[in-house]
């Protein structure tokens, strides 16, 4: 069975992230962050949190 990569989740998030589905890219950052805690998931994924937590406080913590 083929297991994906950190750096194959970050891409498939940063794919999520430019398509504007925001909730699968976070869900990849976290899968390549648990492969990896150095990987530049954690930079994205801080980065979608932020957004999110500004601009969608209802939709992101309900």
């Amino acid at each position: 069975m083929y297991k994906m990569t950190a750096e194959e989740y970050y891409r498939i998030g940063n794919r999520y992230r430019q398509e504007g589905n925001w909730q699968l890219a976070i869900n990849n950052y976290v899968e390549a962050i648990g492969l990896d805690p150095e990987s530049p998931a954690v930079a994205a994924k801080e980065m979608l949190d932020s957004i999110l937590n500004y601009y969608c406080k209802d939709i992101y913590n309900p």
